[in-house]
C-alpha cells in the first residue's frame, strides 16, 4: 500500500499533521511585520524548550551546521580542545575542530559505552596552565545508543575555570532534560528533524554569556555561520540572511504542541518508550548493543546475532513499510536502530515490535510469539 511508510528511525522523526499543514501555507515575506510577529513567538518557544533565558539561534542548517557554527564561534586557530569521541558524531567534531586548525585531543571509549567523566576530570585537572579552551562532546550519541553523563562531564568543565562546554544535543534536546541555565551550558547545537518534530533544514544554538566573550577573541574564519549578525538580528525577531519561511511555520506549529504537552510529560514520554523498546528487544532475545544505565531516549540500538541486522531491516521495510535505521561505519551490517524520537506515541512502538517480531520469526530467528509485545505493554501500561 503506498503511502504508509513508518519512520522509526533518530532522524527524520515523523512530522505530525499540524506541522505539514502550517508547512503547507503560501509563504510571506521574510521581512515582513507578519514574519517578524511568527519569529518572536518561536523564539519564545524555543528557550522555554531549551531551558535558557539566553537567545537560541536558528541556522539554516542541519544539526552539524549549528555544531560547526558553535566551535568557530568561540575557538582561535590552535586552541586546544577536548572531544568526547564514542560513536561517529564525537568523531565528527574531532575532524571538524582538525579542519579548523585546533589543536585536539580526543577522549575515547568504545562504541555503546558511555565516555568516563573521571577522564575529563583527570585532563582538565592537569592543565594546570588553562591551555584548554573548550570540551566538546555529544550527549546522545545516536549512532550507538549512549547517553553520555553531561551534568557530570560539565561540573569538572566548570572546575577548570576557563574552559568552555560545546554540547551537541541534537537526539537529546526534547528527549530529555537539558537544562541549559541550571547548568550552566555554554554553547548548545541541535537539529529540526529529530525531537522538535519537524523536517530537516534548521539548525539552533545557544550561547552563554561566556560563549559570547570568547566570540569576541574568537579569529576563526566564519561569515554565514558568523553568529554576532543572528544575534542582533534576533533582538528585532529576524533573521540576518533568508530563511525557510515555511519551516519556521511548522516549527511554530510543533512547539504549540510541545508547550501544551509540557516538558516533564515529553521527556516522561520518551523515557517510557525507551525503557519498552529495550525491554521488548530482551525478550525477543536479541542483544543489545549498550546498557540499560547509559541508554539513549532517542534511540536503541540493536545487535543481533542469529541473523544479519540488514536482513532484519529489509524485511521491516519490504513487507510493514517500517525504516529502522542501520549501522555506521564499523557497526553498518552488525546493528540496526529503533528510534523513538520526536513524534511517537506508545501505539507506534507497539507497532513496531510487532513487525519487528513478525520479522524475526519469518527469518526463524525469533523467540516465543508476543514475548516482545507482552514486555512492552508492561512498560507502557504501568506509565
Amino acid at each position: 500500500m503506498d503511502d504508509k511508510l513508518m519512520l522509526m528511525i533518530p532522524g527524520p522523526t515523523p512530522v505530525p499533521e499540524k506541522a505539514l499543514t502550517a508547512m503547507g501555507r503560501h509563504p510571506i515575506g521574510h521581512r515582513s511585520g507578519e514574519f517578524s510577529e511568527l519569529v518572536a513567538e518561536v523564539f519564545t518557544d524555543l528557550k522555554w524548550l531549551h531551558q535558557t533565558q539566553n537567545d537560541v539561534l536558528v541556522l539554516t542548517a542541519s544539526g552539524t551546521g549549528a555544531m560547526e557554527a558553535g566551535i568557530i564561534n568561540v575557538l582561535s586557530s590552535g586552541d586546544r580542545v577536548l572531544v568526547g569521541s564514542n560513536g561517529k558524531f564525537g568523531d565528527r567534531w574531532a575532524k571538524v575542530a582538525k579542519a579548523y586548525h585546533l589543536d585536539v585531543q580526543t577522549i575515547t571509549a568504545e562504541w555503546g559505552q558511555p565516555l568516563d567523566p573521571e577522564a575529563f576530570r583527570e585532563a582538565l585537572e592537569a592543565d594546570t596552565n588553562k591551555e584548554i579552551k573548550a570540551v566538546i562532546l555529544t550527549h546522545s550519541e545516536t549512532s550507538s545508543g549512549v547517553l553520555n553523563d553531561l551534568e557530570t562531564i560539565n561540573r569538572h568543565v566548570k572546575a577548570h575555570g576557563e574552559a568552555l562546554i560545546i554540547v551537541d544535543a541534537v537526539t537529546s534536546l526534547g528527549a530529555c532534560t537539558v537544562p541549559i541555565d541550571d547548568w550552566g551550558l555554554d554553547v548548545v547545537g541541535s537539529g529540526s528533524q529529530k525531537g522538535y518534530m519537524i523536517p530537516p533544514g534548521l539548525g539552533f544554538i545557544s550561547m552563554s554569556d561566556r560563549a559570547w566573550k570568547a566570540y569576541e577573541r574568537s579569529n576563526l574564519p566564519r561569515f554565514y555561520f558568523d553568529l554576532g549578525p543572528y544575534r542582533k538580528n534576533a533582538a528585532k525577531n529576524t533573521t540576518p540572511f533568508t530563511p525557510p519561511v515555511n519551516l519556521f511555520f511548522a516549527l511554530q506549529a510543533s512547539l504549540r504542541m510541545m508547550r501544551a504537552e509540557g516538558l516533564e510529560n515529553i521527556f516522561a514520554r520518551h523515557d517510557r518508550l525507551k525503557r519498552a523498546a529495550r525491554e521488548a528487544v530482551k525478550a525477543m532475545g536479541l542483544p543489545l548493543l549498550g546498557s540499560d544505565d547509559c541508554a539513549s531516549p532517542a534511540v536503541t540500538a540493536v545487535a543481533p546475532t542469529s541473523v544479519g541486522a540488514e536482513q532484519i531491516r529489509s524485511v521491516m521495510k519490504k513487507q510493514f513499510d517500517i525504516a529502522l535505521a542501520g549501522g555506521q561505519d564499523h557497526l553498518k551490517g552488525k546493528i540496526f536502530r529503533i528510534g523513538h524520537l520526536g513524534f511517537v506515541s506508545d501505539r507506534d512502538l507497539l507497532c513496531a515490535i510487532g513487525s519487528l517480531e513478525a520479522t524475526l520469526q519469518s527469518l526463524n530467528a525469533g523467540n516465543e510469539p508476543g514475548a516482545g509485545i507482552t514486555a512492552a505493554s508492561k512498560i507502557l501500561n504501568a506509565g
